[in-house]
């Protein structure tokens, strides 16, 4: 991973560097990236637009509250004064610009960094045909004393709704940053279970078209299906570690109040475990089921083949023996030799047809 000139001096820092720096802020205007910027204090959002430093410089003066900065896709020089002012590590700065991380719970001084796999479900006509079902993205949070901010990879995992349910939600935003941590969190995992039922009903779908008779769903179809479910499997599975530890009090900055609500969080992410579980072993014998319904396929088409051949055998037998060049042959010079040979013939072939067609060959 390529390191971030600008943020070289942030390695073991700390607080007394984001201290420094609000002696002398860096004022960074609402953009693109910076998609809010609030102050909350005892619960209730204070008005006015503000700038991370003149947010956190409100919160510290007060001595309580604390702020909520939402960020999306920023790069490196977009972030680095707000990571001069929060006193952000430069290994989880790095690892919040980079996509592509794997779930994970780390502490950096008196900071934690989180980071969340997002999902969404892609509408699709038919399982069978769809070439893609999940589509992932990610959600880094930094939690502080007093500040909590997300940076956001991807479009579908917005954090708009969340916010104004918060806003709605005094009480539960009394309890500090922490809170919005679970919030975040909660919000993903209920997206988990939300997808995990779709693909449920597609798997469903599947399962009756393979079971069908004449049914056309190939191992292929079934292999997309299996390598889409792998996909959630890696967003929910690491994520069990992060979460529990949150639960059991990995850190001081997750209240008691607060750790008993991602015990929740905890419950509901092992449910959507055991069910992508289940959909792999499902899917697998989907697969093998499909591979055993081509292979007994092609027994009977050989099965056909076999008892037509046996059958053109017959006739194919006897002209081969009258076609001989000899002289003195049976009947050979007999007037009613011809019927009588065609009609032994057609009967002989009419008697495999009846015991093939019996022993459901044909």
């Amino acid at each position: 991973m390529p390191a971030i000139p600008s943020l070289g001096g942030l390695r073991g820092r700390g607080n007394s560097r984001a201290k420094a720096n609000l002696e002398r802020p860096i004022p960074v205007p609402l953009s693109a990236y910076v998609v809010d910027c609030a102050v909350y204090v005892d619960g209730k959002r204070l008005p006015g637009r503000w700038t991370h430093a003149e947010a956190i410089r409100e919160v510290r003066k007060r001595h309580a509250g604390f702020v909520w900065i939402g960020l999306h896709e920023p790069d490196s020089d977009q972030i680095q004064g707000i990571a001069d002012t929060f006193g952000l590590h430069e290994l989880a700065v790095e690892d919040a610009l980079e996509a592509h991380q794997r779930p994970k719970l780390e502490r950096y001084d008196d900071t934690l960094f989180l980071v969340l796999k997002t999902v969404r479900y892609v509408e699709h006509q038919s399982p069978t045909t769809a070439n893609e079902i999940v589509e992932t993205g990610e959600l880094m949070v930094f939690l502080g004393r007093d500040f909590v901010i997300t940076v956001r990879h991807g479009n579908h995992s917005g954090l708009a709704r969340l916010r104004r349910d918060l806003d709605d939600d005094p009480e539960r935003l009394s309890l500090g940053a922490a809170a919005v941590v679970h919030a975040i969190s909660d919000h993903v995992v209920d997206h988990y279970l939300e997808v995990t039922s779709r693909i449920e009903a597609d798997i469903d779908e599947i399962e009756a078209q393979v079971f069908a008779p004449r049914s056309s769903v190939s191992a292929e179809q079934i292999y997309l299906m299996k390598r889409e479910v792998l996909e959630l499997r890696r967003a929910v599975v690491p994520l069990a570690t992060p979460v529990s530890r949150l639960a059991e009090g990995y850190t001081r900055l997750v209240p008691d109040e607060v750790r008993s609500y991602f015990r929740d969080v905890a419950d509901h992410l092992a449910t959507v475990s055991e069910r992508v579980a289940a959909f792999d072993e499902l899917l697998s014998t989907l697969v093998d089921a499909t591979v055993a319904k081509i292979s007994l396929q092609q027994n009977t088409d050989m099965r056909k083949i076999t008892a037509w051949a046996a059958i053109i055998t017959v006739p194919t037998m006897v002209a081969g023996i009258y076609g001989m060049n000899f002289d003195y042959m049976p009947e050979l010079h007999w007037q009613f030799g011809y019927p009588i040979v065609v009609s032994i013939i057609l009967a002989i072939c009419l008697l495999l047809y009846r015991i093939f067609r019996k022993n459901g060959w044909l």
